[in-house]
């Protein structure tokens, strides 16, 4: 995962031996050398075998080799570089045949993946792999303004965004509850507006150069003109409105502005521009754009005076005279404008790219934004569908194209979409539940944006997702380890089997209805709860889900039994949450959730063996429906309407 191009089996297999080694017939680059140590260790990591080379060698070192490495060039980070690789499995040697050494890094990834084995050796498959991206840009933005998130876990999900051929970090570095980044040109944004968590600039370099290694490219964006109070806290002569500012604790869309009328505005951010692009050598710079309402331009007499004299109608048509003045700032730097979707009007130059992120999942059909931006001359990227905290099963993100079959563009208007990004916010995340938000689901994505867009088998996404899912351990991705880390701490270092049962059929409530008005949760909220536990896609869900349409349709005898493995298994759930000695009120709270699925469970098991459906028995289901129904510590049943489609299936 991602599914390759082109793939041709064979009926051999090379085994691996202590004596596997690699050569590179071109340069050693910082990348190759990277990739080919990193390889290495997973290898024998994985496989327990003591490797008795750790490192790469020169062609002139030594003679059959076990891998054989051969590109043309360095590859450079931007759009439509050459990312292809050719991967030849034969039984007397592996070959990678690459133009950049960028599609040398995704060669040796599809390698690692094809490790497989049998009682007693452990081996590749005899394979050939043509492959090459759909997209250019196969992105994911991390938001580290909401919750501050150190260079460690930046740098853990740069790998994992590598082992599936993601090529963008979208850094989000600033918003109204923090800025990221060390200023020397105005130190004030960091000392006062980030709380004391922000990267260095020696940092900043040491993540775009591990990402750099990495074949990855790092976009910064900084937040203008709205999501403006970290900015604003440390530099109110440049805000809308005559007030003290302070960080924002809640979570939501502020009224806190940049001033468009002042030029104290434009030179502040010139100069702060100037010393983040140095920072980030990529072409394009994020100026987000997003969710202004202009409610402070409204109450600035000023600035309608401003508007009046510029004839400019709306706050949309001011934020507008703004952005052309920031691509102009930018245009000096050897940059490209990138922004939210709000920043397109006809107005604005072509050579800002557009990043869509509102509206229904449409796709480019007409309508759309990621259209029109096509149409209107502009590359752009697309996010809707792609918003990993909502916290939606892998599948829905997975059905979603940046350029589906029916789209009505021209073929020189399919060139601008130059691919999407998987969008995370961190209102709802935390440096220890982050990983778990963004993975494995985040892999389903990467495939979208990598493979033929024929490749859209969910079973055939969900069986390679689950493989995919606990190699990303061996990265130091925490998704599925700190899941008992924070059920541990919730039951005091006790049993927490029957918690762990719990997690495999409730996930967190889907589409910010956990952060219902963005003000339940604070910035310093705990974060440590059960629904902090749990995630999309519970993996019982899946699999009890399945079985009942199976049963449904077929009327199977293996489903039905399998169906009952599980029921019997809740139907104890509540007898071994009754096991934890000492209760606590966050324990109190999750109870609910065990005795509700223990009590419904038990009656389906007695109506199935005893084919009892006494009215008594419909209703006493049906109102227990109900209950489940409602949502219990911000947790929702991911088999409910399983439960209901088999309520009615034995009732007809």
């Amino acid at each position: 995962m991602p599914w390759p191009q082109e793939i041709t089996l064979g009926n051999s297999i090379v085994e691996v031996k202590p004596n596997f080694t690699i050569v590179v017939n071109q340069e050693i680059t910082e990348r190759i050398e990277v990739a080919t140590t990193k390889f290495l260790r997973r290898l024998s990591g994985r496989t327990g075998i003591f490797l008795e080379n750790g490192f790469a060698f020169k062609h002139s070192e030594i003679k059959n080799p076990s891998l054989e490495i051969t590109y043309k060039r360095v590859g450079n980070l931007e759009i439509n570089e050459d990312e292809s690789y050719q991967l030849n499995i034969f039984p007397t040697k592996i070959t990678i045949e690459a133009t950049t050494d960028i599609g040398v890094i995704y060669a040796l990834e599809t390698l690692l993946q094809l490790v497989d084995n049998n009682e007693t050796t452990y081996f590749f498959p005899e394979v050939i792999i043509k492959d090459f991206p759909r997209f250019t840009w196969r992105g994911l933005m991390i938001d580290v303004a909401r919750h501050f998130h150190p260079v460690d876990v930046i740098k853990r999900n740069l790998d994992a965004m590598a082992s599936v051929k993601m090529n963008v970090l979208h850094w989000h570095l600033t918003d109204d509850q923090g800025f990221r980044v060390e200023s020397k040109t105005h130190p004030k944004l960091h000392l006062l507006g980030s709380d004391g968590f922000f990267y260095t600039q020696e940092q900043i370099k040491d993540v775009v150069k591990y990402a750099g290694d990495r074949g990855i490219r790092v976009v910064p964006e900084i937040d203008v003109p709205g999501h403006a109070t970290a900015i604003l806290t440390a530099y109110p002569e440049i805000g809308s409105k005559d007030t003290i500012y302070s960080i924002e604790r809640f979570s939501g869309i502020f009224d806190p502005t940049l001033d468009p009328t002042n030029e104290k505005t434009y030179a502040f951010l010139a100069d702060l521009f100037e010393e983040i692009a140095a920072l980030f050598p990529d072409k394009y710079f994020h100026i987000g754009g997003d969710e202004n309402e202009g409610k402070h331009w409204d109450e600035n007499n000023h600035i309608q005076d401003f508007k009046r004299k510029h004839n400019l109608k709306t706050n949309h048509d001011l934020q507008t005279f703004m952005n052309i003045r920031l691509d102009t700032i930018l245009s000096k730097l050897g940059k490209n404008l990138m922004g939210w979707e709000e920043i397109m009007t006809d107005e604005m130059p072509t050579t800002a790219l557009i990043h869509s992120w509102k509206g229904v999942n449409e796709g480019v059909k007409p309508g759309s934004s990621l259209a029109t931006a096509a149409k209107n001359g502009y590359n752009t990227i697309l996010s809707n569908g792609y918003y990993v905290d909502l916290m939606q099963p892998a599948s829905e993100h997975y059905i979603v194209d940046p350029m589906p079959k029916n789209n009505t563009l021209t073929s020189e208007e399919r060139k601008r979409v130059l691919g999407g990004e998987a969008t995370m916010w961190s209102e709802l995340a935390t440096s220890e539940t982050l990983d778990s938000r963004l993975w494995p689901r985040t892999a389903a994505i990467a495939e979208r944006f990598w493979s033929s867009e024929e490749i859209k088998d969910i079973s055939s996404m969900y069986n390679r997702l689950e493989t995919i899912s606990f190699r990303l351990e061996e990265l130091g991705i925490n998704h599925i380890k700190n899941k008992a880390v924070i059920l541990r701490n919730i039951t005091n270092n006790q049993s927490i089997e029957a918690l762990e049962v719990l997690t495999k059929i409730y996930e967190p409530l889907k589409i910010y209805t956990r952060n219902k008005g963005g003000t339940e949760y604070k910035t310093y909220s705990p974060f440590t709860l059960f629904a902090d536990a749990c995630t999309a896609d519970a993996s019982d869900a899946i699999v009890f889900n399945n079985l009942v349409s199976d049963y449904i349709e077929t009327e199977n005898s293996a489903a039905k039994n399998k169906i009952l493995v599980f029921l019997n298994k809740w139907a104890k759930n509540q007898e071994q949450f009754s096991k934890i000695k000492v209760k606590n009120p966050i324990l109190k709270s999750i109870e609910p959730l065990s005795k509700n699925i223990t009590r419904i469970s038990k009656d389906l098991i007695k109506i199935i063996e005893t084919k009892e459906t006494s009215k008594a028995s419909q209703q006493s289901i049906k109102s227990q429906l109900i209950e489940l129904e409602k949502p219990l510590v911000d947790v929702e049943l991911a088999i409910l309407k399983s439960l209901e489609k088999l309520s009615s299936f034995i009732f007809e």
